[in-house]
């Protein structure tokens, strides 16, 4: 590992040949929000879709997301550089203070940088760098030459987080006198995003609408999380594909994900005898989205819950890469995992223990099976004394979990509910999980 000094240059070609980087951030003493701007040629946020920060966790392109912090860090940034358009020619991590105080009373700090479990470099800060700054420009992931380099940078604004988006050529929004320089940066960085639907996904408007209904009705009109859609593409889903009954209902899920976030966007995750993790389902890919996914990922044999969820949690929760956790970890936002088959599961055994360690994570999964089954709005199918998913049946009252962390139900199609059913089904149980999971330090 390399102690970096204020100012001194990284080569990153030959640490991290394939892009794929992590990046912890810690400070004591102080509150500090931490975000990652990312800047074009000039050093200028061009589109606030790339400020990533708890309320923005993101990116367009998946090059950089806000992930949960672990190792002693209070924030974490997972880059992945490949991903991110030419126009982003830097990435600065920035921290700032939530609340009174300033730098100079910081204790201690630290940057560092992490791939493939192996600590790469660290830089250091404390008080005694700063004096009367709000805010501080702390590292910096940069192009040169073709290829990237991090820079440990230190640079402290006096006016806060306000200064560092006026400083990136953003504009702050003026706020109530009471509301904390934070408030109105996050409020600027915010997308229209109903302006954007209306732009780029006219057909989402009517059930974005609808799925806000359905949230008000339990109290989660301003609640954030992040959406997760997990499709099974076992050869057996070849008709619900071809008629675009995965398609609709996929953009069923992708209004839900506006109405919980603000990048227009959820994570997709295929599986079948593997798992695939393909770009975002966003605003502006939707209209072909899942054709286009099973096209470049055609139908597999075999059906294996355990491994898609093992990603996706280790995707989500990269501390643990998808193994056993026996203590909780905190996030700020909690993850909605949508997962939809049509059949059941080969390793059973693999999947049980996923949801067991999934229960100390905050991350809430609600099955859906496509066929028949006891556990059904359908009372033509809930009559039927056989269920094509027994299993699910018992994973919806598993021994052995923190907290109650799934809930499933069965459709004979996925258009068999209106979409006010459907986003009123969703949430029958997430709400309940979000107390427990708060009760159990799951979520700050």
């Amino acid at each position: 590992m390399e102690t970096l000094s204020k100012g001194q240059r990284l080569p990153l070609a030959n640490l991290v040949p394939d892009g794929v980087l992590d990046v912890g951030v810690a400070a004591q003493g102080l509150a500090l929000d931490f975000a990652c701007f990312g800047l074009d040629a000039n050093g200028k946020l061009s589109d606030e879709r790339y400020m990533t920060f708890f309320n923005q966790p993101r990116t367009p392109c998946g090059g950089v997301e806000a992930r949960a912090a672990s190792h002693g860090d209070n924030a974490a940034f997972a880059f992945q550089l490949a991903r991110l358009p030419a126009g982003v020619e830097r990435l600065v991590l920035t921290a700032s203070i939530d609340g009174g105080g300033v730098m100079s009373q910081l204790q201690a700090g630290h940057v560092r940088l992490q791939a493939g479990g192996r600590e790469l470099a660290r830089f250091a800060f404390a008080g005694a760098d700063f004096a009367q700054e709000k805010a501080v420009m702390l590292a910096e992931l940069y192009r040169k030459d073709g290829a990237w380099r991090c820079m440990a940078v230190g640079q402290g604004f006096n006016g806060g987080l306000d200064a560092l988006v006026r400083h990136f050529g953003g504009e702050v929004a003026q706020s109530a006198p009471a509301a904390p320089a934070a408030a109105s940066a996050v409020m600027q960085a915010k997308i229209d995003l109903e302006k954007r639907v209306e732009r780029e996904a006219p057909q989402l408007v009517s059930l974005v609408k609808q799925a806000g209904v359905s949230l008000q009705k339990v109290g989660l009109s301003a609640h954030r999380a992040k959406v997760c859609l997990c499709l099974d593409i076992s050869g057996s889903m070849g008709r619900l594909y071809k008629e675009g009954l995965v398609q609709r209902f996929a953009e069923r899920i992708l209004a839900l994900g506006c109405k919980f976030d603000d990048d227009g966007e959820i994570d997709v995750f295929l599986f079948g005898k593997n798992v695939h993790h393909p770009a975002p389902m966003a605003l502006s890919n939707c209209n072909t989205y899942v054709g286009q996914a099973i096209t470049r990922h055609p139908l597999e044999g075999d059906t294996r819950y355990g491994a898609a969820m093992q990603a996706i949690r280790a995707f989500y929760f990269p501390d643990a890469r998808g193994g056993e956790r026996t203590r909780p970890i905190a996030a700020e936002l909690p993850v909605y995992v949508m997962f939809v088959t049509d059949g059941g599961t080969s390793d059973q055994a693999t999947t049980e223990k996923q949801l067991r360690w999934a229960s100390n994570e905050p991350i809430f999964w609600q099955f859906m099976g496509i066929g028949k089954g006891r556990k059904s709005k359908s009372k033509f199918l809930a009559a039927f004394a056989d269920s094509d998913f027994p299993f699910l049946e018992k994973l919806d009252e598993l021994q052995g979990r923190l907290v109650d962390n799934a809930n499933y139900f069965s459709v004979s199609s996925p258009d068999e509910h209106s979409d006010a059913e459907l986003y009123d089904l969703l949430m029958t149980e997430y709400p309940g999980w979000l107390k427990l999971a708060r009760g159990q330090g799951l979520l700050r």
